[in-house]
């Protein structure tokens, strides 16, 4: 997985697909800062995440985007995306491997080395650590630390995504310490004085 330094942010869709969520995902992406595109939606049937699905891939593939899916390995398959991403109580990253061969598998290693080891030894494609803020999106954890990037960095070359909180204010940092791509979803959809376009915007 090459990373190119100036796409360097890892967009995750909002949890509820609005109506104005595809003009503006076209507009964001449009920016040329987005590398990598993940569809998560948690409480919809497979039958709507593929509607969703089918009409998002086309933008990615239009931008150059990677388009992967959280958590689900049989959406990946039915909709050729470009791979996915597994959280610890997710499918295994083995067992995923059969399902969709050398597709992106990026696997969730919270704060720990420990399971970033395991990943890296199954071959994921990246490892994502977090939270490094408190983070709307969803519920803080696990804390993870500049120092665990440090120490991440010294043990692999696979790419590192940072994910919690991640915002205008904080996002250089991680950046500066080692972090390939940073996954941001609340800062862009979420954001109260910012529309989409021109949160994005801001982080260059």
């Amino acid at each position: 997985m090459k990373f190119n330094k100036k796409k360097f942010i890892y967009l995750i869709s909002p949890s509820k697909i609005n109506k104005s969520f595809i003009s503006d995902l076209i507009k964001v992406l449009k920016q040329n800062k987005v590398s990598l595109f993940q569809l998560r939606l948690k409480k919809i049937s497979f039958k709507k995440k593929l509607i969703i699905g089918k009409k998002v891939k086309k933008i990615c593939k239009k931008f150059n985007v990677k388009f992967l899916i959280n958590d689900d390995v049989y959406l990946v398959k039915k909709l050729d995306a470009d791979g996915c991403h597994l959280g610890q109580k997710d499918m295994n990253i083995i067992k995923a491997r059969k399902l969709i061969g050398n597709k992106i598998i990026g696997i969730t290693c919270h704060n720990s080395l420990r399971l970033a080891k395991i990943a890296i030894k199954n071959k994921a494609n990246y490892l994502a650590f977090g939270a490094f803020n408190s983070s709307k999106t969803k519920k803080v954890k696990f804390k993870a630390s500049i120092n665990l990037l440090k120490k991440a960095r010294k043990i692999t070359k696979i790419p590192i995504v940072a994910i919690g909180g991640v915002n205008f204010e904080n996002y250089k940092k991680l950046l500066l310490n080692k972090a390939n791509f940073l996954a941001i979803s609340g800062y862009i959809w979420n954001n109260k004085k910012l529309k989409p376009v021109e949160a994005i915007k801001k982080l260059r």
